[in-house]
């Protein structure tokens, strides 16, 4: 009896350690591939795609083939940039309270595969996003392009102007969506990435000003670490100014959506010039920044709904 009872709490005891083993290699790899990036994207990807079926008077649920390859591809093409940037920023990521945990940081993980698992994963979301057209295969290395080699390996490090450049990347996922389905020139997927694109300044540059000495030990060339936080202030106000006028071409969307996209863009504009007069930058910077996701989210899903209307 004694020996039974020894050999099931062994196997217990196996069963609990295969368990860990698959919840730490399942954090390991999210935090590689920057899980959390992978699934906003695939948010504004989706919203895409969506809309392109609704000009295009096509039917989603007739589609699904076409969606699977798109969201497929595009996740794995943006986790696979996400693992390369992890390898490329090793050096740098221990100086960052939010990335010195990352297994390439620790050493938890052997850099050369994290490499490798990137440059597969892009490999195989690029013959996904094949599978539906060759515009969205395009666009999907685009962005894998801008934001390794011009963004990580390039301006990053050496201009303030790292953070627009890496906005451009930033902007393809509607894109990817959106061509995935029709591969034609649009207003639509243009205005999309515009709003990607301009949205992505203001995000990440509140984000900066919240890690600000953080960036400064590391070396990144961040606009509040050497322009400091007035002038960062004031280019977030312009980008946010700059989205403005982009709902008005969404028109076919509706009155309700311009509505609701009209107030997120005021709501933010005014919280913005609220900051002029703070004196509490980093409290300002934390608002800025909450609002920004709130944001993405809201716009977003505005758009999707007020195609079911």
């Amino acid at each position: 009896m004694a020996e039974l009872k020894a050999v099931q709490q062994d196997a217990a005891d196996a069963g609990h350690r295969s368990h860990v083993s698959v919840k730490a290699v399942w954090r390991e790899l999210s935090s590689v591939v920057k899980i959390g990036i992978v699934n906003s994207n695939l948010i504004t990807t989706f919203a895409g795609m969506w809309l392109a079926f609704y000009f295009a008077g096509e039917h989603f649920l007739e589609n699904l083939h076409i969606v699977f390859f798109a969201l497929f591809g595009a996740a794995l093409v943006i986790a696979g940039s996400c693992a390369i940037n992890n390898y490329i920023d090793r050096d740098i990521d221990q100086y960052m309270e939010r990335t010195k945990a990352r297994p390439t940081v620790t050493g938890t993980v052997d850099p050369r595969r994290v490499l490798w698992l990137g440059i597969g994963l892009v490999a195989i979301g690029e013959m996904s996003l094949l599978m539906t057209t060759v515009a969205a295969a395009v666009v999907g290395l685009i962005g894998m392009v801008t934001y390794v080699f011009l963004y990580t390996l390039w301006t990053k490090r050496h201009y303030t102007i790292n953070t627009v450049v890496g906005s451009i990347s930033g902007a393809v996922p509607p894109v990817i969506g959106w061509t995935a389905v029709d591969p034609d020139f649009h207003i639509v997927p243009l205005i999309l990435f515009l709003i990607m694109f301009l949205w992505q300044p203001p995000h990440f540059l509140a984000l900066a000003m919240k890690r600000c000495e953080e960036y400064r030990a590391a070396g990144i060339p961040m606009l509040p670490v050497v322009h400091g936080f007035a002038m960062t202030k004031r280019q977030i106000i312009v980008w946010v100014a700059c989205l403005l006028p982009l709902p008005f071409y969404l028109f076919s969307l509706g009155v309700p959506f311009l509505t609701v996209a009209t107030l997120l863009n005021v709501g933010w504009l005014l919280l913005g010039l609220w900051g002029l007069k703070m004196k509490d930058d980093i409290k300002w910077a934390k608002w800025m920044f909450v609002y920004s996701l709130n944001y993405l989210t809201i716009l977003f899903v505005a758009m999707i709904i007020a195609t079911l209307w």
